[in-house]
């Protein structure tokens, strides 16, 4: 049976030197280095219909989505692989979305206007344009072939986080810093529900290696969430056939990520979400992987990968006085 385009293009992107495979990645790819012969690697799970899917059929239901999150682990290029495969399948399945970045905040947006007016297909001169090299994000070639693929038909490339000097006001404790519309469209001055903030403020304290004072926690947690509704109006607002949000796999949950935010703007709309995730040791099912999640994986699709490394991130983290 023939593949469709949009599958071909996920196989080329991800396979090296074959013409035509199945929708698994040969380990030989795969650029992480721990884990590529885990039984997982390659392996896509549909956590509604609970089962593994091709990636044609997650380019499918991706397709028919207004708003669509790509997750990553910011420093695995694999996560990036996969995340410019998928916008590729996207346009070749002729949606023609605005292209949003976690990486680009508001205060680059100007000089993205600027660089694109003077060169509107040019993805590499992005990175100059925006001091990149400065910018403390994995090298811009991870990034540079998802906004190549959108400049080719000339689709909108969004800024689409908050201002840095904002978020940090916010993560310091400074709520007058909150933009008030933003507040007010978002709820920011209440707690999320169903206790979603609660466990959004163990996932930041856990993801610190529980170096945060307890003091500091309330305003990392609402710069968090500002973050996340910034992303979210940033979709919301581009012009296009909808939006693309390339982010970090926490913005991309969709129990109290950016798609919380979505869906209470723009009820109708469909909103998809993928998260490419690191195999571990010892945890060859999808349901070990839930566990991290509080029980349950937050996103529609969870494509597995090989990791990083093995290594303790919180390695001579040093820890306020009763937290172990």
């Amino acid at each position: 049976m023939r593949r469709p385009r949009a599958l071909l293009a996920v196989v080329a992107a991800l396979l090296v030197g074959c013409a035509a495979a199945p929708a698994t990645v040969d380990p030989g790819a795969w650029q992480a280095p721990a884990g590529r012969a885990h039984p997982l690697v390659g392996k896509i799970w549909d956590t509604r219909a609970q089962g593994f899917v091709s990636s044609d059929a997650v380019v499918a239901g991706l397709t028919r989505a207004r708003y669509v999150l790509l997750g990553e682990r910011h420093d695995n290029p694999d996560h990036h692989r996969v995340q410019a495969a998928l916008v590729r399948a996207l346009l070749a399945a002729g949606r023609r979305p605005a292209v949003a970045f976690e990486m680009f905040t508001a205060d680059d947006a100007a000089a993205i206007a600027r660089h694109l007016a003077i060169a509107p297909r040019d993805a590499a001169g992005l990175a100059v344009a925006v001091d990149w090299k400065r910018s403390g994000w994995p090298d811009w070639a991870h990034y540079e072939p998802i906004a190549q693929a959108a400049l080719d038909l000339g689709l909108p490339i969004v800024a689409g986080n908050l201002a840095p000097s904002t978020a940090r006001a916010l993560a310091q404790g400074d709520r007058g810093a909150l933009p008030g519309r933003l507040a007010e469209q978002h709820a920011l001055d209440r707690p999320i529900p169903d206790g979603g903030q609660a466990a959004l403020t163990a996932e930041i304290a856990e993801a610190h290696c529980g170096a945060v004072p307890a003091e500091r926690l309330e305003g990392m947690v609402l710069a968090q969430r500002a973050r996340d509704a910034t992303l979210a109006e940033s979709m919301l607002t581009a012009s296009g056939d909808g939006a693309v949000l390339i982010t970090g796999t926490g913005h991309a949950r969709a129990d109290r990520g950016v798609p919380i935010y979505l869906r209470a703007r723009a009820p109708g709309a469909t909103i998809a979400t993928l998260a490419p995730l690191e195999v571990r040791e010892g945890w060859t099912r999808p349901e070990d992987y839930a566990g991290a999640y509080g029980g349950r994986l937050p996103f529609d699709w969870v494509w597995f990968t090989p990791r990083m490394g093995d290594g303790d991130p919180c390695g001579g983290v040093k820890r306020p006085p009763g937290r172990s």
